[in-house]
């Protein structure tokens, strides 16, 4: 850490540079003799990419950014306030706690919260700027968080947060949960020897039901989404939990919240009900296609199905749904004639949900362009018919 960053001359250039060509800064080298060109220009790019995602870091003075790895790799502030309305109590510990944006707002709902990364540098970074966010209730320490538990013998915490690495040491992707550092399927029995209640956060690409058979007494999943991305997992385990698991969506939109909660046992044994696009239809929002609740959401609004495979619903009534929602012109049959006399000006958003052709092959043989007013759902009908639905989106 390179307290020469910190001084108000090289702040000033940093703030003064933040829309430039990065490119053109390295060109030009640092203008600060203790400083290298290259750790202003890691200052300015993660500055920059905290300005949205961090609020709260990008407003305050003398907050020192690590490489952009970390930013990019860190919970949103919308994210992190949201996981810590998860959590309450006297203690928490956070074992791979990276940039500290999670246990920043965990020490808003907690009294004392230990955060714990292996990177001392990182560590040393975090710890200067819970200083500059008066984050006074929190703990750093650079060490192996799963170490730090099993020194500790005296130590029992009302939470266990962690957000496991999800990068093996060649840098490259890793997509299992037993393969990311730590690796918690393994060392599940030591963090239930510390806690009863353990708050894990994965990659938004890992499949639930194997998360959850890696696991072990998972009470509840956690589906978070903004403007319809899924950006998290996060599974809460309750030492001894035998009941049903609740999958729990939210989608954060820019005025509105869409919440749809089910249990994953109810969902495999309702069964949908179906028919043929009536006058309204609708799109689950990501986290709920990527929950898998395709079922319950006959059960707990008055839509039907279109197809067991196609997710996507219907109904003769508008009602408030957690997605986007419809008002259909007309359905026809997929061929050249039909989408000529229907779509004259040959310019529509195209959707594919169980079809047998992609986006880009429809658009090159249909010629339709992207954009536009009209919404094309190119789908199956429970009678396996193969149709295109003309909407327009109600807002």
């Amino acid at each position: 850490m390179n307290l020469k960053i910190l001084n108000t001359e090289v702040q000033s250039f940093i703030d003064s540079n933040l829309n430039e060509d990065i490119s053109k800064i390295l060109f030009k080298g640092s203008p600060f003799d203790e400083i290298s060109v290259q750790e202003l220009a890691n200052q300015i790019v993660a500055k920059k990419k905290s300005q949205h995602k961090l609020p709260s870091w990008f407003n305050t003075e003398d907050i020192y950014y690590p490489p952009k790895v970390s930013i990019e790799q860190t919970s949103s502030e919308i994210t992190a306030k949201y996981k810590a309305n998860l959590v309450k109590g006297e203690t928490l510990i956070d074992i791979s706690g990276g940039f500290g944006v999670d246990s920043y707002y965990f020490s808003k709902n907690v009294n004392n919260v230990i955060h714990c990364e292996i990177n001392e540098e990182l560590s040393t970074i975090v710890n200067h700027n819970y200083k500059k966010l008066e984050a006074n209730n929190i703990q750093t320490k650079a060490c192996n968080g799963i170490e730090y538990l099993k020194s500790n013998n005296a130590n029992h915490f009302d939470w266990i947060y962690t957000d496991p690495s999800r990068r093996d040491d060649s840098k490259n992707k890793v997509f299992l949960l037993k393969d990311c550092s730590p690796n918690i399927p393994e060392e599940i029995d030591v963090l239930f020897s510390k806690s009863d209640n353990i708050l894990i956060k994965v990659s938004p690409i890992l499949d639930i039901s194997s998360t959850i058979r890696e696991l072990k007494f998972t009470k509840e999943v956690h589906i978070v989404a903004i403007n319809n991305e899924v950006k998290e997992l996060l599974f809460i385990l309750k030492k001894d939990h035998k009941e049903e698991t609740l999958l729990k969506t939210v989608n954060f939109k820019k005025d509105t919240i869409e919440e749809f909660n089910f249990s994953l046992h109810s969902n495999q044994l309702d069964e949908p009900k179906y028919s043929l696009p009536l006058t309204y239809l609708y799109e689950p929002n990501a986290a709920i296609l990527k929950a898998g609740g395709f079922k319950e959401i006959t059960q707990q609004f008055d839509v039907n199905k279109l197809h067991q495979h196609s997710h996507l619903y219907t109904s003769e009534d508008l009602v408030r749904f957690p997605g986007r929602t419809f008002i259909i012109d007309k359905v026809i049959p997929y061929n050249k004639k039909e989408i000529k006399k229907n779509i004259p000006d040959k310019k529509a958003n195209i959707t594919i949900r169980n079809f047998p052709k992609t986006v880009s092959q429809i658009r090159k043989e249909t010629k339709i362009k992207d954009g536009g007013n009209l919404f094309l759902f190119l789908t199956t009908l429970e009678n396996n018919s193969k149709v295109m639905i003309i909407s327009h989106k109600i807002h």
